[in-house]
């Protein structure tokens, strides 16, 4: 089993902690070898990846789960899930920290939106009573069996209410037991002022949805400088990578090759995904004789035609 670093030792070590969305596992691989602390496994960049559908309540924790715990298995960093609502009660919300927790998850946040939940940058949110967030938080709590398992409350008041009820909200949550609060959704530098002077003193975090978020870009250095611990980054690598996609699509279907500049090559992806660590197995552990590339070595016979 794979021992990360606490997400509490990891806030401490690395703030600001700038987390890229990883939507699969390969993503989930390629940020650890960016460099980077940490990462989240958000429900935007997911269920776009899973099914090409926005993220407006479609999936619900089975299948989050089951994903979440492929993308996990990929990198050894440390990993805050979005947990969504908790699906439910207090009762879902015992299965889901259970079951995080479980596949190696080493943070989570659940949200106070009414169902059916969207994207936080999404206009026409709804809010839970704060109780009834509060029962959750306590809920998460119990559940846990790890002290260190991070459990980060996130509101989504600001929209539907406003930012002092935002901030209301987030002080109750850390009273319910809480390690941290998540607010989503400030619209200007004057808020994310105003959210990071009220909880200076505790972990807190929020997301910018580059290229379309209601929250305004600010450089992760000014954001700590402000209060903020964690910053979440829902859209950057998944908006990237598309358009990288299309440009890739688009240059195929008018009989161009493949740019040397915006790619790599077979050997680069190979050491992405450890082929030869999978080869090393093959010719460790299987009877009949191979070749001194193994596996490696037969795949690219396959795709040369050699």
């Amino acid at each position: 089993m794979v021992r990360r670093l606490s997400w509490k030792s990891t806030i401490d070590h690395n703030a600001p902690l700038v987390l890229p969305s990883a939507g699969d596992a390969l993503t989930a691989r390629l940020i650890e070898r960016a460099g980077f602390s940490a990462y989240q496994i958000g429900g935007f960049a997911m269920v776009a990846g899973m099914h090409a559908v926005p993220d407006i309540d479609l999936e619900q924790f089975g299948e989050k789960c089951a994903k979440a715990r492929e993308i996990i298995e990929a990198s050894d960093l440390p990993v805050l899930v979005d947990g969504d609502d908790g699906y439910g009660d207090v009762k879902n919300v015992t299965r889901t920290v259970r079951s995080y927790e479980a596949v190696g998850a080493s943070a989570l946040f659940i949200e106070d939106q009414k169902p059916p939940k969207r994207c936080g940058h999404m206009a026409g949110k709804k809010v839970v009573p704060p109780e009834f967030m509060e029962e959750k938080v306590r809920a998460a709590v119990a559940a846990r069996s790890n002290p260190d398992f991070f459990l980060l409350a996130r509101t989504d008041a600001r929209e539907p209410n406003g930012i002092d009820d935002a901030i209301e909200r987030g002080n109750r949550y850390l009273e319910a037991g809480a390690d941290g609060v998540y607010v989503e959704g400030p619209t200007s530098l004057k808020e994310l002022k105003t959210v990071g002077a009220a909880f200076r003193d505790v972990p807190l975090a929020t997301s910018i949805l580059e290229r379309g978020g209601k929250t305004p870009w600010v450089s992760p250095s000014e954001m700590h400088e402000m209060g903020y611990d964690m910053i979440l980054y829902p859209t950057t690598v998944l908006f990237r990578a598309i358009k990288s996609m299309q440009q890739a699509l688009g240059d195929l279907r008018e009989g161009k090759p493949l740019d040397p500049e915006t790619s790599v090559d077979l050997k680069g992806f190979e050491d992405i995904v450890r082929m030869s660590e999978w080869a090393g197995i093959e010719n460790r552990f299987m009877r009949s004789p191979h070749d001194e590339a193994g596996v490696i070595g037969t795949i690219k016979q396959k795709l040369t035609g050699g």
